[in-house]
């Protein structure tokens, strides 16, 4: 018997991160053909799409976006079912009142959001007009926030309560009533010479959707069930802007794909 195809992805540590590759020991763990192997350890997000080009990683996971769909090969299925498109606000804490007043899209743009110089959610929110203070290192962000360089950091629903979590030191909170949504898919990557990986994980992911074991990984998934349990989104106003830098390949038709907040 020929040795497995190593599939190297990355030693994640945040939970907020662990997602994507329990995913992926799901989707192999009964794979003939290919065996997971983690890497050495962290890379930052702009290297890691060097790595999938040169081979030293197999598979990751990115936000959707024209730019990185043409330099890697994406596997267009939205692995959050469309969470990371689901914001929650990390604020300075003891700032609520001024949070609580926001009822509308005109209200939450005389705020200024923080976000990562490099992420596709930074032209999301520059094309709807919100005032954007954009940092090309992900931990400064937090600081820069404490600090009133920006009044508001939204991220993933999936992401604010561990970064918090673990930045007990700084003085911020997860807003409870509002929640930013735009269109924003998380999908797997793999570099362009590894098409056939690409094509197994895709035709892997399809057969999961299509027997509803995809489903039941991902609603039972600790990160998912403690986040829709902390989120309290039923609750929340929801404030919902275009992502007009989405490709036309996006499969924003097949509603199986993707979360409904109407279904909780």
């Amino acid at each position: 018997m020929s040795a497995k195809i190593p599939v190297i992805h990355l030693n994640v540590t945040e939970p907020k991160d662990a997602y994507h590759v329990d995913l992926l020991k799901f989707l192999f763990k009964n794979s003939a053909k290919y065996q997971l192997e983690p890497n050495s350890g962290p890379v930052v997000e702009s290297r890691q799409e060097v790595e999938l080009q040169t081979g030293a990683l197999s598979i990751a996971a990115f936000a959707a976006g024209s730019r990185i769909e043409d330099i890697l090969m994406p596997i267009r299925i939205p692995i959050l079912k469309g969470l990371l498109g689901h914001r929650l606000l990390i604020i300075r804490d003891g700032e609520q009142a001024r949070f609580s007043k926001i009822r509308n899209f005109d209200d939450l743009v005389r705020f200024k959001a923080g976000q990562g110089q490099m992420w596709s959610d930074t032209q999301i929110l520059l094309s709807a007009g919100i005032p954007t203070v954009s940092e090309l290192k992900y931990n400064n962000l937090f600081y820069m926030l404490e600090g009133s360089r920006f009044d508001y950091f939204p991220r993933g629903i999936h992401e604010p309560f561990s970064e918090i979590a673990s930045r007990r030191e700084l003085n911020l909170a997860v807003e409870p009533e509002i929640m930013l949504v735009y269109p924003l898919p998380l999908y797997l990557f793999v570099g362009k010479q590894n098409a056939e990986l690409g094509r197994d994980t895709e035709r892997m992911l399809e057969a999961t959707i299509a027997d509803g074991s995809f489903d039941e990984f991902f609603f039972n998934h600790p990160l998912i069930k403690d986040v829709l349990q902390k989120a309290n989104i039923k609750q929340r106003r929801i404030i919902r802007i275009d992502n007009p830098h989405l490709t036309a390949q996006t499969p924003l038709d097949r509603k199986e794909l993707w979360f409904d907040v109407n279904t909780l």
